[in-house]
């Protein structure tokens, strides 16, 4: 594995292990973003007169959704976008609205399962607790959300010995409801330990009186505290959150050779990372000068539980700002402000393309009979187009000959990969992406083994390579795409 690729794929375990849930991905772009010169804008504002061609922003969403896009400095109104899109979600378990639980002297925290996670891999892992809290500033009157992570291990959900199970040497099964809560502690240990000024069961006066019930009653006291102490505050100020359980276990290199990334959030935290490297090193000026479209990268939350929500793919996020950038006129000095007709949207999105980024299945050798004969994707061999003539996967053959030219730029090498006629088949944001576009797309991703475990495995030489692909698509996608006549018609 060469220098670069190392050099990649270690940015990647920097990149996940900063970001165990979808509001510390966006954070973690954000910062890389800002850090190369995009500027932030927000949906809130009317944005006629601060876009300049040759410019790069980026806005976000519920602070677990985010848009980056670069306008080339030879842009004009109509021209296309070349686009990528991922999500930011992964299968997590997240901790009930009201989650304080004890049993058999143990302190337990109510969990949710969220997502298609392969659940019997959460048990006997060291978990630990991140995600997004709402805290009060007495002195301003305001609510503001901050992040928290704890970065050691706190939860475990155990279980059963082998020698109490009636069921041995059958398939390992559970409730998720009653068999499937973390303990947190010992209530004996916990009752005599500090709680960070955390009074479990004050009785409250009528001018505290809260609609929903305060969160210091809701949940562990302990856990209260320890999120208090994070942030340095007390625990009164703290409103609300949503935490969500994470593997306190880094992500690492692995195999004989340090060929093999072992890490969580592999789908689909690999396509947020090689996206944002990708569109940031694109759109250095050198190269952002000389483009004639916008390039853009979409980042969305909730694919996991089916893209419906206000920050999720089948949301308005991403038709609303390229709304916004295609009815944006712009004067001789290069400032895109006033309003052009909606045709432009029209236009512009028949000029496009979105490549729905995802994470692909990797032959698993231990089950290869559950694989296609003629189209098992290995790990290392490269970003794997996948293909489903029922639409779960929207790729054609004309998304294909835009790949293959892509990647004969970048030397990239591109795997194929559909499902067996007896078997499933997964789907992603592409679908609904290109439906309510309009769009051409494309579905592609990078191989893996054990998609939606707690732990999954890929290649560590993938990273590189699928980095590399994306950069040269938004370098070239213009002068490529305009090559390849779908239609009948001269582009």
């Amino acid at each position: 594995m060469s220098t670069s690729a190392v050099q990649q794929a270690q940015g990647f375990l920097d990149f996940v292990n900063q970001s165990p849930t979808p509001y510390h991905v966006i954070n973690t772009v954000k910062k890389q973003l800002k850090d190369s010169g995009f500027v932030e804008l927000s949906e809130r504002n009317n944005w006629s007169g601060s876009i300049r061609k040759n410019c790069k922003y980026f806005v976000t969403r519920n602070a677990s959704s985010i848009i980056a896009f670069g306008v080339g400095g030879k842009f004009q109104p109509g021209n296309g976008f070349s686009m990528v899109g991922g999500h930011t979600d992964s299968p997590a378990l997240r901790i009930k609205p009201i989650s304080k639980q004890s049993k058999e002297g143990f302190h337990q925290i109510g969990v949710e399962t969220y997502g298609g996670g392969i659940w019997h891999t959460w048990f006997d892992r060291d978990l630990s607790v991140a995600g997004r809290v709402f805290v009060s500033e007495p002195e301003t009157g305001k609510c503001i959300a901050r992040l928290v992570k704890i970065d050691r291990p706190l939860l475990r959900i155990p279980t059963l010995a082998i020698h109490l199970s009636k069921d041995r040497y059958v398939k390992f099964e559970f409730n998720k409801e009653t068999q499937f809560k973390p303990i947190a502690g010992l209530i004996e240990t916990n009752e005599t330990g500090s709680t960070s000024g955390c009074c479990e069961g004050e009785k409250l006066s009528e001018d505290q009186f809260h609609a929903v019930k305060s969160v210091v009653e809701r949940h562990n006291k302990e856990l209260i505290g320890l999120i208090a102490d994070e942030l340095s505050i007390k625990p009164t100020q703290i409103e609300d959150f949503e935490l969500i359980l994470y593997d306190n276990q880094k992500s690492c290199f692995g195999g004989l050779n340090n060929e093999f990334i072992f890490s969580p959030r592999l789908d689909n935290q690999v396509t947020c990372f090689c996206a944002t490297k990708a569109l940031i090193a694109a759109t250095k000026l050198s190269k952002l000068e000389n483009n004639q479209g916008i390039q853009l990268i979409s980042l969305f939350d909730h694919e996991e539980i089916g893209s419906l929500s206000a920050q999720g793919a089948d949301s308005s996020f991403l038709p609303n700002i390229i709304e916004r950038l295609t009815k944006l006129t712009f004067n001789p000095e290069v400032d895109l402000k006033g309003e052009l007709p909606s045709s432009y949207f029209l236009t512009t999105m028949s000029k496009s393309f979105m490549i729905s980024s995802d994470m692909a299945h990797g032959v698993n050798p231990n089950y290869p009979e559950n694989y296609e004969s003629n189209n098992k994707p290995h790990l290392n061999q490269g970003p794997v187009i996948k293909v489903n003539a029922n639409q779960r996967y929207v790729t054609n053959s004309a998304g294909i000959v835009l790949l293959k030219k892509i990647g004969n730029l970048s030397k990239t090498p591109l795997q194929l990969f559909v499902v067996r006629n007896d078997s499933p088949c997964g789907s992603t944001i592409g679908p609904m992406i290109s439906a309510k576009l309009g769009v051409r797309t494309l579905d592609i991703g990078n191989p893996q083994l054990s998609m939606h475990s707690i732990r999954e495995t890929c290649g560590a030489a993938d990273f590189e390579k699928l980095t590399n692909l994306f950069e040269s698509y938004f370098e070239h996608y213009n002068s490529v795409e305009s090559t390849i006549y779908v239609d009948g018609v001269d582009n």
